[in-house]
């Protein structure tokens, strides 16, 4: 009775996170399109309801919501929906919808094809578990551990990759030190080049016609001795007025580049005026502090990082237990400590959660936007949905460290034997090369000046 119970508990949730889903597809991704293909939004939603649904076990296991029992049963199903869905459903389609969008592809053998796309994936995502040290070779072929080592190979580099990149970029957005400053006179003197130039533009295109157009009467009055070759050469290069025709045309070439570099210019300086006008406002100083804030752990993590890999090292402890011992040993205060696990690491893990879910479709939203079309747009979010996928079930891999061991004995059973100890440290590797690398873009594009106004 009491399985049936928190079965009804978890079929409930997951059609919450399905509506989630289908309503940010709908409002969100395709918005700005009318065609709404049916397949894709339940694809995308079912995909986003079985990730949030991984979430949402990590805080019962907390929390001790719903019998031991079912959570595992629970455990085991999502993780093998959300393994047929990324191994087999979505990479099936995605090819399926590139082919169909090749016009030179016969439709006959759109299907054959797909299948045969699908199997070299399947080869493919089987050999890249073949040099990492990612699982005991004594796991079975359609074993959890087999799919889930090789997905979180790919999740934990996005993850890695992602992390690097935002702790490097957002205290660089946010900080008020990494604003240049724009003065009035600037934007003025630059939005005055781009009107001259413009002006230019327009003066010499009319130039053009009205040489083009004499060039026309001229040949209609010119005897036949003069409509031969000659004529014709006449015609393109030189104006009746002695315009030269040719060389207008290259310098409006050269003149419509510079309007457009002077154009992309005043963008930028606009952006960094509003920007400083922001940073002003009581939301930009809190902004501003949190820039701060991750400036220091951007700094503290690439140095924990990088000890890890010379040092080949792995946390033992989750960080809840580790402050709890500072603070009953070290400190000396008399504190519950199994209380305040449970409630530290439920705050903990949800704000994880929430950070993850918001972040990766914040990241997923702009990404759609900057790339796609109203032909490629399907690929596009099956790809998304593929990410989403693979992210979320590395998030628990990797979430796992940050649960004292009590509360992680089921996730343990259920991912199997795995090697944990290598996503970590394959996770500090990538974020590491990740974060190195978005500091020395941001360096170069900081040091390029907004404008050349002098």
């Amino acid at each position: 009775m009491a399985f049936i119970e928190d079965t009804l508990v978890m079929l409930i949730t997951q059609i919450l996170f399905f509506a989630g889903g289908w309503v940010f597809f709908v409002k969100k991704l395709f918005r700005d399109y009318e065609v709404h293909h049916t397949l894709i939004q339940l694809i995308f939603s079912v995909t986003f309801s079985l990730s949030c649904t991984m979430f949402e076990l990590i805080i019962f296991e907390i929390l001790g919501v719903l019998d031991s029992r079912s959570r595992y049963f629970h455990w085991n199903l999502g993780l093998y929906l959300m393994l047929f869905m990324v191994i087999v459903i979505i990479p099936f389609y995605i090819g399926y919808y590139i082919l169909s969008n090749l016009r030179f592809v016969q439709t006959q053998l759109i299907r054959p094809l797909t299948i045969l796309i699908w199997l070299v994936y399947i080869y493919l995502f089987w050999k890249l578990g073949d040099p990492f040290p990612i699982l005991s070779p004594k796991q079975g072929l359609l074993s959890i551990e087999q799919g889930i080592s090789r997905i979180g190979v790919i999740g934990v580099t996005v993850m890695a990759l992602l992390s690097g990149f935002g702790a490097v970029n957002y205290p660089y957005t946010s900080m008020a030190y990494f604003m240049r400053p724009v003065t009035l006179s600037d934007l003025q003197s630059i939005e005055k080049r781009l009107m001259q130039t413009m002006d230019m533009i327009l003066v010499k295109k009319k130039r053009i016609t009205l040489a083009k157009k004499g060039s026309v009467v001229n040949d209609s009055q010119n005897s036949p001795k003069q409509s031969g070759i000659w004529g014709m050469l006449r015609t393109v290069t030189t104006s009746t007025s002695g315009e030269n025709v040719w060389q207008l045309q290259q310098e409006v070439a050269a003149l419509e580049e510079l309007s457009r570099q002077l154009f992309l210019e005043a963008h930028d300086m606009h952006n960094m005026a509003e920007r400083l006008a922001w940073s002003s406002t009581l939301q930009g100083r809190y902004f501003n502090f949190l820039g701060y804030f991750f400036s220091l752990y951007c700094t503290w993590k690439i140095f924990i990082s990088t000890i890890n890999i010379v040092f080949d090292r792995v946390g033992k402890k989750d960080p809840v237990t580790r402050g709890m011992e500072i603070a009953v040993h070290w400190v000396g205060i008399d504190m519950d400590v199994t209380f305040w696990s449970q409630h530290i690491s439920f705050f903990l893990v949800g704000c994880i959660v929430l950070t993850s879910i918001r972040g990766l479709l914040l990241t997923l939203t702009k990404f759609f936007y900057a790339i796609s079309s109203s032909k490629s747009s399907n690929i596009i979010v099956l790809v998304l949905a593929q990410i989403m996928g693979m992210y979320f079930v590395s998030s628990v891999l990797l979430m796992r460290m940050n649960m004292p061991p009590e509360y992680r004995t089921i996730i343990t059973q259920v991912l199997g034997d795995l090697q944990f100890n290598f996503y970590h440290r394959w996770f500090d590797v990538i974020f590491l090369v990740s974060a190195l690398s978005s500091m020395g873009f941001l360096y170069l594009a900081h040091k390029q000046p907004l404008s050349d106004t002098t």
